[in-house]
């Protein structure tokens, strides 16, 4: 048997960076520098959350070249003490201002910012606006955990 010569490895492939990528690479930068913290000190933070990230690692993640999964999200929200949804979307909330969603397009950022605070579909109806509509009432019952649903909705007292 002849022994096949190694392959050279092939680089893997990039992955393309979406617009919700884009975001939480700024914003994990935009929280930092607001918090001081050089990307050493954040990676330190993280390896005492016990979810070490190198400080190259988070370079590079505010750079755009490396992704983040959704527990290095949250342990990174912590680390800047900050809600995850502060790093998901643009810190733009003006009336004007659009933003991009991931497999949607652009939405206002208005409706983006309502959505992941978890105050209305994204794409909500004209009914929605009405207090006890039937999308309104599903969205607040099945949108949230039981007892916040129930409470927004008004079945348990406060």
């Amino acid at each position: 048997m002849t022994e096949q010569p190694a392959q050279p490895r092939r680089p893997r492939p990039s992955v393309e960076h979406g617009p919700t990528a884009q975001a939480v690479a700024a914003n994990v930068r935009r929280m930092r520098k607001r918090r001081s913290m050089s990307t050493y000190e954040l990676s330190a933070v993280l390896t005492k959350m016990g979810r070490p990230i190198a400080a190259s690692a988070i370079a590079k993640l505010e750079r755009g070249e490396r992704q983040v999964n959704v527990d290095e999200l949250m342990v990174l929200a912590c680390a800047l003490r900050t809600p995850p949804s502060a790093l998901l979307l643009p810190p733009d909330d003006s009336p004007d201002a659009v933003i991009e969603i991931t497999g949607v397009g652009t939405v206002s950022a208005d409706a983006a910012w309502d959505w992941v605070d978890g105050k209305r579909p994204l794409n909500a109806s004209e009914r929605f606006e009405r207090p006890y509509s039937h999308e309104r009432l599903e969205h607040t019952l099945y949108s949230r955990p039981p007892l916040r649903g129930e409470k927004e909705v008004g079945c348990v007292s406060s």
